[in-house]
């Protein structure tokens, strides 16, 4: 019984329950829209079932030996790894088979990328390179596609990336498989029997993500036929 109603006293559902309050007082479309906006973004068992399509684009595959695998950037410093990248390649790292690979990376400040990996690796026959791949996904794309040598087997990158990445692949024409690193974005919440009449912020951080991801490619998809900031500099 406390399971069931101590949700309720969260600050987020007590706004909820305001909210409804607030409708069947003054009868207002206005606060209708709210009320349907706010439970829909926050509600969990609506926020578990995107989780779940999402992670469509997030499917685990185990690197075949002799393969190219493309790390992309996450950000960081000439001195240190962001917490995206170190879990990038910390999962790269499991993944490699001892048999042997080669892996690219693409990041402005290669020094902390290739310090991590190699010491994952070191009794692995892998082959492992950095380049400056550019700003963000699209430049590192383009820089990619620019190694005409270069034919990827996997390209690994965030889960919540996974979407956008799998439509930069067919797009670039690359035949590569898309590897993501888990993150507690994805992670379904429990869902109890009050999960219908409740909501929970860590779902509007969900929601954000995606939205992110969508307008970003959005912009791109609008963008790159009339103008350059998604090509690398190469000065």
């Amino acid at each position: 019984m406390k399971d069931f109603f101590e949700p309720f006293l969260y600050p987020h559902n007590l706004t909820l329950l305001g909210l409804v309050a607030a409708y069947i007082c003054y009868r207002k479309k206005g606060l209708l829209v709210l009320l349907l906006f706010y439970y829909l973004s926050g509600n969990n068992f609506i926020a578990n079932q995107f989780r779940s399509l999402y992670v469509g684009q997030t499917v685990s595959h185990a690197i075949a030996p002799g393969s190219a695998v493309v790390l992309l950037g996450c950000g960081g410093t000439d001195d240190k790894l962001t917490a995206c990248a170190s879990a990038r390649i910390q999962h790269l790292a499991e993944l490699l088979p001892a048999e042997g690979a080669s892996v690219l990376m693409t990041s402005k400040h290669c020094k902390p990328y290739l310090n991590k990996l190699k010491s994952l690796i070191e009794h692995k026959q892998v082959a492992v390179d950095c380049i400056d791949g550019g700003e963000n996904t699209y430049q590192e794309f383009n820089s990619l596609a620019a190694r005409t040598e270069l034919k990827p087997d996997y390209i690994v990158t965030s889960d919540f990336h996974a979407w956008r990445v799998n439509q930069l692949v067919k797009q670039h024409n690359m035949h590569s498989k898309v590897l993501s690193t888990s993150s507690q974005t994805f992670r379904e919440l429990n869902c109890n029997g009050n999960c219908m009449f409740t909501v929970n912020l860590s779902n509007f951080d969900f929601y954000s993500k995606l939205i992110s991801e969508f307008s970003s490619f959005a912009v791109y998809s609008l963008t790159y036929s009339w103008t350059d900031w998604y090509i690398p500099d190469t000065e």
